[in-house]
């Protein structure tokens, strides 16, 4: 990088660098760290274009670039990414959020409104992470009781930090899945746990096999071994819960829905679609009405 530099010519001379490194999205990759370098967005970000590049941000932009090349996830090196219009800090101990699991919190939220018109159900959010879902639940439905479990301590911090950035109240609690909430009453729960055959997880992308966490990743030998603990832990509450929604990987919605469906305890189980048209989502669901049939 030249003294002379302009911001636009730093941009183009970081993308190029990215894309011979092998990095996927050179572009946006460079546009996300230079944002963040220069602390400008939107229209700023633009104007700032033909100014020439502050020198006091050389060596922060120079080590970003760096890092990003060496194929750790630009939202490691910024520390937050955005879900559902609400900021989340981010580090290498929680899974980044991905948009499409925008789409879990919309279809839960749905048939939420559809089961519990005039209630205040308690939803627990398995695996939290980052507490990306739960705390999502809690901002846009601020009357629901919200928990959210995690087996990492280290993510739950984290979690526990997005939770007060975004001024709402989570019951977080650490263990095992369910375990933590063992005899409590659950009326929502939603989870998007590990899910990757272990086999597969060496084939990932450098950015995910490498600096994501494992434990988030690991699905055990067919990537079904988190859901089929979560279904059998349902007898430590006192009774399933109404709702249940999980994310999936790609070719498991099917074999999920057949798992709620031997469960027996949701009549209605609905496979929702990414915007790929990727079955992601498996929701199993029984009203108010079902209950008292049951």
């Amino acid at each position: 990088m030249t003294p002379e530099q302009s911001c636009r010519e730093a941009f183009v001379e970081a993308s190029s660098f990215l894309e011979k490194c092998g990095v996927y999205e050179p572009q946006n990759n460079a546009r996300l760290l230079l944002e963040h370098v220069l602390g400008v967005y939107g229209a700023q970000y633009y104007m700032m274009q033909p100014e020439p590049f502050p020198s006091e941000h050389r060596s922060r932009w120079e080590d970003a670039v760096t890092r990003k090349a060496a194929g750790e996830p630009a939202q490691y090196i910024i520390g937050s990414q955005e879900f559902y219009g609400l900021p989340f800090e981010v580090t290498p101990a929680v899974l980044i959020p991905r948009p499409e699991t925008e789409l879990l919190v919309e279809a839960v939220l749905r048939e939420a409104d559809r089961v519990f018109p005039d209630g205040a159900p308690l939803a627990v959010d398995i695996g939290t992470g980052s507490g990306a879902i739960a705390v999502t639940m809690a901002s846009l439905r601020p009357r629901w009781q919200v928990g959210a479990g995690d087996l990492s301590g280290a993510a739950l911090q984290v979690a526990a930090r997005n939770a007060a950035a975004n001024g709402v109240q989570i019951d977080f609690r650490e263990g095992d899945l369910l375990a933590p909430f063992a005899g409590a009453r659950v009326d929502i729960l939603v989870s998007n746990p590990p899910y990757i055959p272990a086999a597969d997880i060496a084939g990932l992308q450098q950015e995910v096999r490498d600096h994501e966490p494992r434990m988030a990743l690991d699905g055990g030998p067919d990537g079904l071994a988190p859901y089929r603990i979560m279904l059998e832990q349902l007898a430590l509450l006192p009774a399933p819960p109404q709702i249940i929604g999980f994310e999936l990987g790609q070719g498991q919605a099917r074999d999920i829905a057949a798992l709620l469906e031997t469960a027996g305890h949701w009549p209605e189980i609905i496979i929702v679609p990414d915007l790929a048209g990727i079955e992601r989502h498996v929701l199993g669901v029984r009203t108010s009405e079902q209950v008292t049939k049951m």
